[in-house]
């Protein structure tokens, strides 16, 4: 086992254990509907093991970010279909991020809409939004069954992910977006069956990833997640509540048989995130988080050492299409330019030359 070797994640097969990360890029337009753009985007990274998209909404209201794409609408779904087949084409396997940006948006951005949250608390901060930066507004508090019928959008988004041919879904549930909301005693101060105790602040993404597995089958389904991340307000800072409430969540997915845990956290092979894997008891995609990137020796050591079947990598899957041969090869790689990173056109996004082309 290395990390240039096949791994099974459920019923994904990947030829390598590098793992592009969920990364919002912003180049679907007013749409949402991924274009031309964005087909050559990840087709020209299908030889990483496993290409995990940027967040998507499942429903309107949960657009985090203008120019984010969607799976709502039958041309996002046409959209999304040449995305997967292009990155088939070139051999590769991809998983679509459903993503419900919880409070963490703006009517400017989600086309007029309410925002949505566990509780009536804003993030302190401000926003982009077509109008510039803005302060995040006082969220609406979803009802159980607004909450319901936000689960119900997330299986709708997954089985047309499935439809669009893509090779399973990721879950959501990090960063301080909506099901992280609802894990964080921060954002979540609700008295009902969705909040309070670690175990019903656990409830409703249990709920949400059961109902998703059950959907689309469990073996195409994986979570993220970002204990102790501390960022958008979603605050962690009791490690005993933090474990009360991720083993809670864990404890209850496990028997699902999911394609894979993946855990943000800047020690990965520190004891907590390893008690975490044994608590899933399954497949570990392993994120070190935004602090520092993620160096082929990094990569290299945490599956050597068994910390995890799999390394999910962002900037540096960023500057180069053809990672996976440059990392195989020792070869050097590509410096990422963040200035592009949330602009708009091909320039920092399909333009970044490949090793042949370094070297000719």
């Amino acid at each position: 086992m290395d990390l240039f070797s096949p791994v099974a994640l459920g019923d994904i097969e990947l030829a390598n254990r590098v793992v592009m990360a969920p990364l919002t890029r912003m180049r679907a337009g007013a749409s949402g509907v991924p274009n031309d753009l964005i087909v050559e985007h990840y087709a020209q990274r299908a030889s990483l093991g496993l290409i995990i998209t940027e967040g998507t909404y499942p429903r309107y209201e949960s657009q985090g970010f203008v120019g984010q794409p969607g799976i709502v609408t039958d041309e996002q779904v046409a959209g999304w279909r040449r995305v997967a087949e292009a990155v088939h084409a070139r051999g590769g396997r991809i998983v679509m991020q459903v993503m419900h940006a919880g409070r963490v948006t703006h009517a400017d951005v989600n086309g007029g809409r309410r925002v949505e949250a566990p509780s009536a608390i804003a993030i302190q901060g401000a926003g982009h939004t077509e109008q510039g930066k803005q302060d995040y507004p006082v969220p609406h508090a979803l009802t159980v069954e607004e909450a319901r019928e936000v689960r119900d959008d997330f299986v709708a988004a997954a089985r047309r992910a499935i439809d669009a041919g893509l090779d399973g879904v990721e879950v959501h549930g990090a960063n301080g977006y909506l099901l992280h909301e609802f894990l964080s005693p921060a954002s979540n101060q609700r008295d009902d069956v969705y909040g309070g105790s670690p175990e019903n602040r656990a409830r409703f993404v249990i709920e949400v990833v059961t109902a998703v597995a059950e959907a689309v089958g469990a073996g195409k389904v994986g979570l993220r997640i970002s204990p102790e991340h501390n960022i958008q307000d979603a605050l962690e800072t009791d490690r005993d509540d933090v474990r009360a409430t991720y083993g809670a969540l864990l404890d209850a997915l496990r028997p699902l048989g999911l394609a894979y845990l993946s855990v943000l956290h800047a020690e990965p092979a520190g004891e907590f995130v390893q008690e975490l894997r044994r608590r899933f008891g399954g497949p570990l995609i392993a994120n070190s988080g935004f602090g520092t990137v993620t160096t082929r020796a990094e990569a290299i050591e945490l599956i050597d050492a068994a910390h995890a079947e799999a390394v999910a990598v962002g900037r540096m899957a960023i500057a180069n299409p053809d990672l996976v041969e440059r990392w195989v090869g020792a070869h050097p790689e590509n410096t990422p330019n963040p200035a592009t990173f949330y602009a708009a056109g091909a320039e920092g996004y399909t333009d970044y030359p490949t090793l042949q082309l370094s070297q000719s």
